[in-house]
């Protein structure tokens, strides 16, 4: 298993590809997750050491996982990221980090690259 394991949940396809290839060229092993429900299956395979989240999507919000990876003592990167209001992603970070998970970056859709990559990064 690869010492950067990243895990990606957006409805969007297109936007998971992104992002993974944007990772893949950083060293990461890449997992994508289109819903919530397939994002908690590949969470425990993967066992991430950076998720990439969007907060809006059907069936699963962003909090709700944000919630869901507190019960699993995630203790690793977190990125949310949105294309609605800001206000989505800092409140799941405040949530997030309220609950204690450690690193949490919030950003906007549509994404730069380089900022991206300086996320993937750090």
């Amino acid at each position: 298993m690869s010492e950067k394991r990243l895990l990606v949940v957006d409805d969007e396809p297109e936007f998971c590809e992104l992002v993974r290839k944007v990772a893949t060229d950083l060293g990461y092993e890449v997992l994508v997750a289109t819903n919530g429900r397939t994002f908690q299956e590949a969470y425990l395979t993967l066992q991430p050491t950076m998720i990439v989240m969007d907060m809006v999507m059907p069936e699963m919000d962003g909090n709700e996982l944000v919630l869901w990876l507190v019960e699993q003592h995630y203790a690793a990167d977190l990125i949310i990221i949105t294309g609605y209001n800001l206000d989505y992603a800092k409140d799941a970070r405040l949530l997030a980090e309220f609950k204690g998970l450690r690193s949490v970056v919030t950003l906007t859709k549509p994404i730069r690259i380089a900022r991206l990559r300086e996320a993937l990064v750090s």
